[in-house]
């Protein structure tokens, strides 16, 4: 049996473990808050990860690319939601791979809904609102929601999936407190927008909201049918920031070796090939576990700068040291490799592979 010590550096290793027990309990969590759960697997990218959420309960899975959906499609997952405004380029690709499977679309844009129409199939449409985060979707009080609304749900070759939301500005709670907050404002915009919906005349089917960190501490989800957190099945040092987990709750740590020791600082193996430049919380490139079993990160060492392959460390150590590394951005880390090795202990159980191509 292959072990950690005897692994090539940089290695992105994912903890079963861990993972098997985050899944469950989000499962869980899922089913007390009275809504269906559509995991999100841009983080992971991984079908076997998608088979262990599909055996917890999953009631369907969240794609960020057509790529995506179609690797999915291909090994047998059947309904999708395509999280991400259409792009209209690749609307015919949508229509192929909607007579395949049941590929739920998602619009904020007259544009869309009439490219959408002239399509003349039978596409399951999401309408995009605004919670707050202000990246992409309709504002919930404006006529313009009403309007596509309206359209889509009368259109006679397109399904209204009902209204769906991404509460990204969670992302900037400074609190568990303000994060609670926020999981509650985007849970109260998204049901007033479909009771205004309804008064309208608009039979609204589903409510759709999600992300990792709110749906981690949202105390209830009442009016709101389904919730698509992806991040949670690795989570990751910023969600440890925001109080969604701790550190013992992250599957996913590169594992790297010191290739140069230097009077105030040590360099690493893995840069932002391995880890991603996102800056997260801004005061560290990635964390170092001291313990990793124990869940306890290094409170003094950790990376302070990436350039393409070399990791810079914020103190000397001895070249050949090996260190696990929690990075900020599990998503963006795990798009970096192109299998996880999967690791029980120190043991390595499996490598699964990672579907990060584009078209």
């Amino acid at each position: 049996m292959e072990r950690l010590d005897q692994l090539p550096t940089p290695a992105l290793l994912l903890d079963l473990e861990v993972l098997e027990r985050n899944v469950a309990r989000m499962a869980r969590r899922a089913q007390r808050l009275g809504v269906a759960l559509r995991p999100h697997v841009k983080t992971h990218k991984c079908l076997e990860i998608a088979e262990l959420q599909e055996r917890h309960g999953a009631a369907g899975f969240t794609v960020s690319t057509l790529d995506e959906a179609r690797v999915f499609v291909d090994r047998g997952f059947t309904d999708l939601t395509w999280a991400f405004p259409l792009p209209l380029s690749r609307l015919a690709e949508a229509r192929r791979l909607a007579q395949r499977a049941n590929l739920r679309l998602l619009v904020d844009s007259p544009q869309a809904v009439a490219a959408l129409e002239a399509q003349e199939h039978p596409f399951h449409v999401w309408l995009k609102v605004d919670c707050g985060y202000h990246r992409a979707g309709v504002d919930p009080s404006s006529g313009m929601a009403l309007e596509l609304a309206r359209r889509i749900a009368t259109a006679p070759r397109l399904v209204f999936d009902g209204i769906l939301t991404h509460s990204g500005q969670a992302y900037d709670a400074p609190s568990v407190e303000a994060l609670r907050a926020v999981a509650e404002e985007e849970r109260r915009v998204m049901v007033d927008c479909a009771e205004r919906l309804r008064a309208a005349g608009i039979a609204v089917p589903r409510v759709s909201v999600g992300s990792t960190p709110a749906t981690s501490v949202a105390e209830s989800l009442d009016g709101v049918d389904e919730a698509r957190p992806g991040n949670y099945v690795f989570y990751d040092h910023v969600q440890v920031a925001l109080g969604a987990c701790t550190a013992a709750d992250c599957a996913l740590t590169v594992l790297a070796s010191v290739v140069s020791r230097q009077r105030d600082h040590a360099v690493v193996d893995a840069g932002a090939l391995a880890l991603s430049k996102d800056p997260g919380t801004g005061t560290t490139m990635g964390e170092i576990y001291r313990d990793y079993a124990g869940g306890i990160l290094d409170p003094e060492l950790r990376l302070v700068a990436l350039s393409q392959e070399h990791g810079h460390l914020n103190r000397p150590l001895a070249v050949g040291e090996r260190l696990r590394i929690l990075p900020n951005h599990s998503c963006l880390t795990a798009a970096c490799f192109d299998h996880y090795t999967v690791v029980r202990g120190d043991e390595v159980v499996g490598r699964w592979r990672i579907w990060r191509q584009r078209t």
